[in-house]
């Protein structure tokens, strides 16, 4: 039997996803439970489980292309059966500019892959026979395609270098071996040395000698150097960097920031941290600034909101997003509804979260829909830094390390814990002196020990 594959539905807002990589191929083997392809959405790089047993028959959806989910996209079954017509692909629905989409890491990865499963589905009714928009032509020719002899070729294989900045004198300026070793004696081909090893990695990764000597600057050629080409060598970033990129980039352009930096002295809170551990109830600082910044959103419900240049978007619940660093970029799982959480509540809930972004498996729900967010750098040793307001929010809180610091206080010099925090604004809905009283208001709790003492 004959099983469609369908574009599964992973949030409750996701409307549509990328097949960005297939990891089968039209007539490879298909076990339930292998993963048949990724996709990217709004917020995430996943993989896509199959649901069947047989053999891939056909890919309906390729790489790169961006469809509706529930649409179908390949079909299982065993080899020989006939594959149903599917209609035109339908085109993705458009989304609007001003829609509030927080980051989401295409990760790409690949990301830490979260897992998923293509759900089963109905297959399609039957339709009049249609051409998808699939096709097996042939892609154009590349343009500035080089023409050379077979010998020219082999020689430039031969002595491990490209051609492109060979200068062809055949017929209609074809590469011909003359032309190869004359480029060869006018750049002192000859005077290389070349170990075996790093001759044969330089071939495996089609690195040209040349050029690695032009880096190194050395006629002798090892190992080290051609792996230092390697590193050099231009690579595309990967599907999160490149959401990342484009995600912020357009916040960052399109959004007026402001920023407001405050310091706080957390030395009691940080001596009280202590204590609770003592009596099994441990805490990070972050969990105190979580709960602090949601009870200042409460007084300050305008930070809480999101505009896009013409109309205010009030939200009425705290949902506060806890940026999350990973070896390939950068997610925000969401703590939602915090400004009902107790401190053990918000402790578990991030937790939970932080531990599932870091083994790839937080869902698309649990990244979308914050109304604010905090990149805590505090344990990187970073004294004092800014960050990019995530699209769809106002704001955002650049928390820095707690250092030891001479203050004034009483009237004396002591030395405490100050911890830097820098507040970045839309400056077309929050002002300078309302960002400053966030900010402040945020100190103010941080510093209350009483206040914890009640909450706890």
């Amino acid at each position: 039997m004959v099983h469609p594959i369908i574009m599964p539905k992973l949030g409750q807002m996701t409307e549509e996803s990328t097949i960005v990589r297939w990891l089968k191929r039209e007539g490879d083997p298909v076990g339930k439970g292998d993963i048949l392809f990724e996709i990217e959405t709004d917020k995430a790089v996943m993989e896509v489980e199959s649901f069947f047993d047989g053999t891939l028959l056909k890919i309906v959806v390729p790489e790169n292309q961006t469809v509706p989910v529930m649409t179908t996209v390949a079909f299982v079954g065993n080899p020989g059966e006939p594959i149903p017509t599917v209609a035109p692909l339908p085109s993705a629905p458009s989304r609007p500019s001003d829609t509030p989409l927080p980051p989401r890491p295409a990760p790409q990865v690949s990301p830490p892959v979260s897992r998923t499963v293509a759900p089963a589905a109905v297959p399609p009714p039957a339709v009049a026979k249609t051409e998808t928009q699939v096709s097996s032509a042939p892609a154009p020719a590349k343009p500035g395609r080089l023409r050379i002899s077979p010998r020219a070729r082999r020689l430039a294989v031969e002595k491990g270098i490209h051609l492109t900045g060979v200068q062809g004198t055949g017929p209609g300026g074809r590469i011909i071996e003359r032309d190869v070793r004359t480029y060869l004696s006018e750049r002192g081909y000859d005077r290389l040395r070349v170990t075996p090893a790093a001759r044969a990695l330089a071939t495996a990764e089609n690195l040209d000698l040349l050029e690695i000597r032009s880096l190194t600057g050395d006629d002798r050629i090892d190992v080290e150097d051609v792996r230092l080409a390697l590193a050099e060598r231009p690579r595309p970033l990967d599907r999160m960097r490149q959401v990342i990129a484009e995600r912020l980039t357009r916040s960052f352009t399109t959004t007026p920031h402001f920023f407001v930096t405050v310091s706080a002295d957390v030395t009691e809170l940080s001596e009280l941290r202590q204590r609770l551990k003592q009596h099994g109830q441990s805490y990070t600082l972050s969990d105190f600034i979580v709960k602090a910044c949601a009870l200042a959103l409460c007084e300050f419900p305008e930070v809480n909101s999101t505009t896009d240049g013409k109309n205010v978007q009030w939200h009425s619940r705290i949902h506060i997003g806890l940026a999350v660093s990973l070896d390939r970029g950068l997610v925000v799982p969401v703590i939602r509804d915090a400004q009902d959480l107790s401190l053990p509540d918000i402790h578990q809930m991030a937790t939970e979260l932080i531990e599932k972004a870091r083994s790839g498996r937080l869902t698309p729900d649990e990244m979308t829909g914050s109304t604010f967010t905090i990149s805590n750098m505090g344990m990187l040793d970073v004294e004092n830094f800014t960050a990019i307001i995530n699209p769809g929010e106002s704001a955002i809180l650049a928390v820095s390390s707690a250092r030891p610091t001479p203050v004034v206080k009483d009237g004396e010099i002591a030395v405490r814990a100050m911890m830097k925090m820098t507040l970045s604004s839309d400056h077309r809905l929050i002002d300078g002196a309302m960002a400053a009283r966030f900010v402040n208001a945020i100190k103010t709790r941080l510093e209350d020990i009483t206040l914890w003492n009640h909450l706890i």
